[in-house]
């Protein structure tokens, strides 16, 4: 038995009226097939040409490794040179992953390549991250502390999606004081017999292709991986709903720091301690 996924709706291409009737308002996920044939970066971006653009910058590598109590909050695991890094890609399956890296800062050129894309939403201009990949590596399951409507166009390659909103937290073995659910679930074939909740969760897949663009709403949940080594960049409007707004808030100013302050005062036995409540917290709720 399965997840129970259904697949996220695809168009061609949208206008903004469509887009905020049919999946902003609602807080439904689309995949828009053919939104950027016209930027630079359609037809430029590829691993190579980060190479040749970036390839001295030193960039930070994140595996697939459990949360350690002494890992400050998003702590690199590795670094070395992008063209090192695309050459590892390109050669071999590694688990290692770029995120969150911030394309205008390091690399001010690929500015030129695209634009802010007109959904009726206000993008915020000074946060456009890229994530890189090798075939299989992945993302835990997650949901971002902003909680914010986030656009995730994909480059090079394909990349796997599954997605689940808000209303599922309870299924998912979420840890508590946290953004993921139990990083020793394997969220894209999960054993449900030891995990039972996930067959009550109610989620969404897709599999990105090079140009496409994900619109994930508010706190959406997902996971990603790449099937084939490939990169995506993700541009973000704030959260609309108060109460996602309120939660984002709580998460930054106040989650945060007092999830940090907990690690530093009862190192691994608080990271043990959240583990075993995501477990206790799901089986109430099945019971």
């Amino acid at each position: 038995m399965a997840l129970d996924l259904q697949d996220i709706p695809r168009v061609k291409t949208i206008t903004k009226e469509e887009f905020i009737k049919h999946y902003f308002k609602p807080q439904k996920p689309v995949v828009i097939e053919q939104c950027i044939t016209d930027w630079p970066a359609y037809n430029k971006w590829s691993l190579d040409y980060m190479k040749q653009v970036a390839g001295d910058k030193i960039v930070p590598l994140y595996d697939d490794r459990p949360v350690d109590y002494k890992d400050g909050f998003n702590e690199a695991h590795a670094k070395m040179k992008m063209s090192e890094y695309v050459d590892l890609l390109k050669s071999e399956p590694t688990k290692y992953r770029i995120f969150l890296w911030n394309v205008l800062k390091e690399v001010p050129q690929l500015q030129k390549d695209f634009k802010f894309p007109d959904f009726g939403l206000k993008l915020m201009k000074g946060l456009p991250m890229l994530f890189f990949g090798g075939t299989n590596s992945h993302t835990f399951m997650h949901y971002d502390i902003d909680l914010a409507n986030i656009f995730h166009f994909h480059f090079e390659g394909k990349k796997q999606c599954i997605l689940f909103d808000q209303k599922q937290n309870k299924y998912l073995y979420k840890i508590p004081y946290s953004l993921i659910n139990r990083e020793d679930i394997d969220m894209s074939s999960p054993d449900l017999n030891k995990w039972p909740a996930l067959k009550k969760a109610k989620g969404y897949i897709t599999e990105l292709n090079h140009g496409e663009v994900l619109y994930m709403p508010e706190g959406y949940w997902h996971y990603m991986k790449y099937l084939t080594p490939g990169f995506s960049m993700s541009l973000r409007a704030i959260a609309r709903n108060p109460k996602n707004l309120g939660k984002a808030v709580y998460n930054i100013f106040i989650m945060r720091y007092f999830d940090n302050a907990m690690r530093r005062l009862k190192g691994q036995k608080w990271i043990d301690w959240k583990n075993e409540q995501a477990i206790t917290k799901t089986n109430k709720i099945l019971k």
